[in-house]
């Protein structure tokens, strides 16, 4: 079992002519199941073409009711790609996973403002997306340095998302599925969503959660951790301080009042329970110790 995708789910590519969705879609093709798994793409007036053998149509409803893919993966420009949201989402998809980086923040508002009582969900924008390990990964994450297993990551950051899992895979730890959320402010699923997701899984023995600087979706998740979490999680924040006229980190890495610090978050992250490390080089031995009765 895994969360969110499988082998099983099938795959359209929003942005399939383009050169980033081309290379991407490429790579998720030539990993695990990919092959079966990406069956459509979509680029308005592009519709008849083909990608990799992949039909590629002109609307997100056309390329469902061909092809009964109910997932898409958006790589289109970021000053079209709210509306590719809106449109997927419109067409009543399961699942919407956006890598575009640098979308206007009030275009997302309005996108999240229509999504509004609709059932389909939202992971990013600015994410690198998810992979259950060799199955199918959609996205662009290196497919390379996952195994499977039965260790969940969930990260707002997408380097420490390779992080993670690259330290778990040399550790002989295998992860059941790894969810890129992405930093931006205004985006999908929290922390606290795919936890939860983590938690009914059995498949799942144990979580990896990253966080950054911002906001207070880590506190959240956090304290309700403390009170329904059954499996043991390890949590990083990424805490980036930039140089004077430099931004760095996400766009919603944005501290106000004091709040959203790194120490101010790890510090509520163990209170809660959770196993913290201040160092993103040791959260897998982290793990690899809780998981043998260490504290």
């Amino acid at each position: 079992m895994s969360i969110l995708v499988d082998k099983n789910t099938r795959v359209m590519t929003q942005g399939m002519t383009g050169k980033v969705g081309q290379f991407h879609t490429q790579n998720c093709i030539a990993y695990a199941n990919g092959a079966a798994c990406f069956v459509a793409g979509v680029t308005p007036n592009k519709g008849g073409q083909y990608f990799e053998g992949v039909p590629i149509y002109n609307s997100v409803l056309e390329a469902k009711r061909q092809t009964g893919a109910t997932v898409s993966v958006i790589y289109v420009p970021p000053p079209y790609a709210a509306a590719a949201i809106d449109e997927a989402v419109e067409a009543d998809l399961d699942l919407v996973i956006c890598i575009t980086e640098g979308i206007p923040v009030h275009d997302m508002l309005r996108t999240r403002y229509k999504m509004a009582g609709k059932r389909t969900l939202l992971i990013g924008p600015n994410c690198p997306g998810l992979i259950t390990p060799d199955e199918i990964k959609i996205g662009i994450m290196p497919g390379h340095i996952h195994r499977k297993g039965r260790i969940g990551v969930v990260s707002r950051s997408g380097t420490l998302t390779y992080e993670a899992v690259g330290q778990l895979s040399a550790l002989g730890l295998g992860q059941s599925s790894c969810v890129g959320i992405g930093g931006d402010p205004i985006n999908g699923l929290k922390h606290l969503d795919v936890m939860k997701l983590f938690n009914d899984d059995p498949e799942t023995d144990a979580v990896i959660m990253v966080g950054e600087i911002g906001g207070s979706d880590e506190e959240e998740c956090a304290r309700w951790i403390k009170d329904n979490m059954k499996k043991p999680v390890v949590g990083f924040i990424a805490g980036v301080t930039a140089p004077p006229g430099k931004r760095m980190g996400h766009a919603g890495a944005i501290i106000s009042g004091g709040q959203g610090g790194a120490d101010a978050k790890l510090a509520v992250m163990e209170e809660c329970g959770i196993h913290i490390t201040r160092n993103p080089a040791e959260m897998g031995r982290v793990m690899k110790k809780v998981l043998l009765g260490g504290k």
